[in-house]
C-alpha cells in the first residue's frame, strides 16, 4: 500500500495532532537544549554568561563611552531588561531558521507534525530565557531599582506572549524559506544583527527626534515586547499608537509564517 502527501486545502494549525505528538515536544526541546552546551566547560551557565558579558560590552561602550541615555535607570539594567527578550528572539529565530535543515535525516525517515521541529527549538530560547532572568532579579535588588510590581506582573507575561509569537511567526517562516532556498541560512545572522540596531535594546525610543523614524521602528513586531516589559522600571508614559502598530505586525507575522509553513510542509521530506 502506497501513502501520497498532498498539500493542505486549507489553512489548518492542526493543533490536536500537535497534542498527540506531546511528547516529542519533550524529546527535541531537551535534545537541543543538551546539543547547544555540550562539550563546552561551563555548560548550562553560558545561558547566563552570554547575556551578561553581552550587557557588560553595551554598558561600556553605549553607557560609559557614548553616555546614550536610559530613561533614569542604570543602563546596565536597561540594557539588560531589552536583552532578555531580544535572546529569546534572536536565538529562536535563528535556531528555527536552520532547524529543518539540520533535522532533514528525520523528516525523511519518520511522518510526525513538522511544526514539533521549529517550535522545539524556538523553546530552547526561554530556557535561556528563565536562567538570564536570575541575573537580572540580582541586577534589580543590586541597583535598587523600583519596581512597578502592578505593572509587571501584567506585562512581563503579555511580554513573552508578544515575543513568542514574534518569534514563532518568522522562526517558522525562516524555517520554510531555509529548506527551499539554502541562500537564508547567510541572511538570517545579517537579518538578526540588522534588527538588534532597530529594536529599542540599547536606546531608548526617545532619542529618535523624527516622528516618522518612531513609527518606522514600531513595525518591528519585537518593539512592543520590549517597551511593555520595560515599562514596569521606567515612569516614561506609554505610546499606545505605536504599540499597537507593533502587536498588529507580530500577529501579522504569526500568521503569516504559520500559514506558509503549513502550505508548504508537504514538500520538505522532498527537498530536504
Amino acid at each position: 500500500m502506497t501513502y501520497e502527501i498532498k498539500p493542505r486545502q486549507n489553512f489548518n494549525l492542526g493543533l490536536d495532532e500537535l497534542w498527540q505528538y506531546r511528547e516529542l515536544f519533550y524529546f527535541f526541546t531537551w535534545r537541543d537544549v543538551k546539543v547547544k552546551y555540550k562539550q563546552t566547560f561551563l555548560g548550562f551557565a553560558w545561558a547566563v554568561l552570554q547575556p551578561f558579558l553581552t550587557m557588560v560590552i553595551f554598558s561600556i561602550f553605549f553607557g560609559q563611552a557614548l553616555k546614550v541615555p536610559s530613561e533614569n535607570l542604570p543602563y546596565p539594567v536597561f540594557v539588560f531588561s531589552g536583552l532578555l527578550l531580544w535572546n529569546i528572539f534572536s536565538s529562536g529565530i535563528t535556531a528555527a531558521g536552520n532547524s529543518m535543515i539540520n533535522n532533514a535525516n528525520i523528516i525523511k525517515k519518520i511522518y510526525f507534525p513538522r511544526f514539533i521541529i521549529p517550535i522545539s527549538s524556538i523553546l530552547v530560547s526561554l530556557f535561556d530565557f528563565l536562567m538570564a532572568a536570575i541575573i537580572f532579579i540580582a541586577m534589580l535588588i543590586y541597583y535598587k531599582v523600583n519596581v512597578h510590581l502592578f505593572h509587571l506582573l501584567i506585562f512581563l507575561p503579555l511580554s513573552i506572549i508578544l515575543t513568542c509569537i514574534s518569534t514563532f511567526g518568522i522562526g517558522t517562516l525562516l524555517a520554510a524559506l531555509t529548506i527551499k532556498y539554502r541562500d537564508f541560512r547567510y541572511i538570517i545572522p545579517f537579518l538578526v544583527q540588522s534588527l538588534l540596531f532597530i529594536t529599542p535594546v540599547i536606546y531608548p525610543v526617545s532619542i529618535l527626534e523624527t516622528e516618522w523614524l518612531k513609527y518606522l521602528m514600531a513595525l518591528n513586531p519585537i518593539y512592543s515586547a520590549v517597551i511593555l516589559f520595560r515599562s514596569a522600571f521606567v515612569d516614561s508614559p506609554l505610546e499606545l499608537d505605536l504599540l499597537l502598530i507593533s502587536v498588529c505586525s507580530a500577529i501579522t507575522f504569526f500568521i503569516g509564517g504559520m500559514y506558509y509553513f503549513r502550505k508548504t510542509e508537504a514538500y520538505f521530506a522532498d527537498i530536504a
